[in-house]
């Protein structure tokens, strides 16, 4: 692996992390105080007036693999930017760079038509809509895809789409114009190919969102998570993704950099904790000295440190087996980060908090919230269990 970053990273390294600090950083406060006084289903004006800098400044769709659409970055050449805009929650919508509208977008990008394209990537690209991605259901173990039972089935020139979804992000989001829904189009097929990927447009008749889900206490408004009913909701067949059979193929070609994604912002929100439980322990002392003179405190600031790098290393090395093998390559690395780095931010964040005391788990600063964020990381594309399983099973494959 070669570990120094290209010129076109670090330069894009410095801009971000310019604009985070001045601007997107000093602004969390603000963002959470226009919600809570217009309404937390409200569009922030302060998150519009941040992302037109952004798009201005052509700091915009990073993520995008090179295409017509853009020139775009490799996972590697990506990655770094994703810490930087990680340290923030609400950092990578200002760059258009936010789950789950980058995976939806690169799906579009690789499996959609011309016409689909056109309809939906080119007003997500420019930040004019939102989307949603909906796999998982309530009534079944969705670590497993192929336990869906979501119906998609074929009327003539329609599907008929019946189903219910939950943890839809973005479902609570007025901006929010399309889904790609995963069903099953033949439960008698071979296993990994009974799932299909179907375009609905949000205003679809039968579409109903039926509530919203916090996270430990959290709304996550304006965007939410949402459970979703669809009752013989009817679009064209061709607002099929590639074609009947293809969802499980499509969902594996999401997930690897959404994963890369997911992981490298974690590791921004671990540096961040790191960063602040230093300022702290300098600032407060206890029993005639300096938290920063405890020897604990110390061993929590190293373990940190340590801990950070490793997991660092490891999504970039992830990232760039992907880039030079593919995604399928790379399944072992995936699976390893997607366990490593979320532990790692919980270790740190942790920490953090336990340095700040009450202060900690206050909305006073960003830990809590950054803690809660991490946590369902370990749930978020697939639970660490399954991932274990898949990383023992290839290490000793190797021995078979």
């Amino acid at each position: 692996m070669y570990f120094e970053h290209s010129e076109k990273t670090k330069e894009l390294q410095a801009k971000v992390k310019a604009f985070m600090e001045e601007y997107v950083i000093p602004n969390e406060h603000k963002y959470e105080e226009e919600l809570n006084e217009i309404g937390r289903w409200e569009i922030s004006p302060i998150m519009e007036e941040l992302k037109a800098k952004a798009k201005k400044e052509g700091l915009w769709n990073f993520f995008l693999p090179k295409s017509e659409y853009g020139e775009g970055m490799t996972n590697v050449e990506y990655a770094p930017l994703c810490e930087i805009m990680g340290r923030s929650l609400i950092g990578p919508e200002v760059f258009n760079c936010n789950a789950p509208d980058t995976g939806n977008m690169e799906t579009l990008l690789h499996y959609g038509n011309q016409e689909q394209k056109d309809k939906w990537l080119v007003p997500l690209l420019n930040g004019e809509i939102r989307s949603c991605f909906t796999m998982t259901e309530p009534n079944v173990a969705s670590s497993d895809a192929t336990n869906i039972q979501s119906r998609i089935e074929r009327e003539g020139d329609h599907y008929v789409i019946n189903g219910r979804k939950w943890w839809i992000t973005n479902g609570g989001d007025k901006r929010t114009k399309i889904l790609i829904f995963m069903g099953k189009t033949d439960p008698t097929a071979a296993r990994h190919e009974q799932q299909s990927m179907v375009l609905v447009p949000m205003d679809t008749p039968g579409v109903t969102v039926k509530r919203t889900l916090s996270v430990f206490g959290y709304d996550h408004g304006p965007t939410g998570h949402t459970e979703i009913i669809f009752e013989n909701v009817r679009v064209p067949v061709s607002n099929i993704l590639v074609g009947e059979g293809k969802g499980f193929a499509i969902a594996q070609g999401r997930l690897g950099p959404g994963r890369v994604h997911h992981c490298m912002r974690a590791i921004g929100a671990a540096e961040r904790a790191l960063e602040l439980m230093c300022k702290r322990v300098n600032e407060r002392v206890t029993f005639g000295k300096k938290l920063a003179e405890q020897g604990v405190i110390q061993e929590w600031i190293a373990k940190s440190r340590i801990e950070i790098d490793q997991a660092r290393l490891l999504t970039l090395q992830a990232a760039y087996k992907m880039d030079k093998e593919g995604n399928k390559a790379a399944r072992k690395e995936i699976a390893m980060i997607k366990v490593a780095v979320p532990e790692v931010a919980l270790n740190v964040i942790d920490r953090a908090i336990q340095a700040f005391g009450a202060g900690g788990i206050s909305e006073d600063f960003p830990l809590a919230s950054h803690w809660a964020n991490s946590r369902t990381l370990r749930l978020v594309d697939g639970p660490d269990e399954v991932h274990r399983r898949d990383i023992a099973r290839l290490e000793l494959k190797q021995y078979s």
